[in-house]
């Protein structure tokens, strides 16, 4: 690529209002594909506590509880879905949220 294209894109881009920012101050949900994995629902009844999915999660997402149930730290989360395809009792699912936006982290804890 040459100099001036580079500067050319940037100008351009420098002066154009951010998109993602449009979406958050208007409140609306975006439409997601079919199959994607977001925020992770957990079925704490249906948990044997195995603790499969803590064992396999690539970021320490998964944490244990007292009871030998786990939580979620969404804040760490990649969404691999790893944790729900391990579950022998389908307890772990992924959901189609996309909604990870918040100023306080303890929201993004799913018991």
């Amino acid at each position: 690529m040459s100099f001036a294209y580079m500067l050319k894109e940037t100008l351009k881009n420098l002066l154009r209002r951010p998109i993602t920012v449009e979406s958050i101050i208007k409140n609306e949900s975006v439409a997601v594909p079919e199959r994607y994995r977001g925020i992770m629902n957990f079925d704490r009844e249906a948990c044997i506590g195995c603790l499969m999915c803590v064992r396999l999660c690539p970021t320490g997402t998964i944490l244990t509880t007292e009871d030998k149930k786990v939580l979620f730290r969404v804040d760490r989360c990649i969404f691999c879905g790893q944790c729900a395809e391990i579950c022998p009792k389908n307890a772990i699912t992924m959901s189609s949220r996309s909604d990870v936006i918040t100023e306080d982290r303890k929201q993004l804890v799913v018991k």
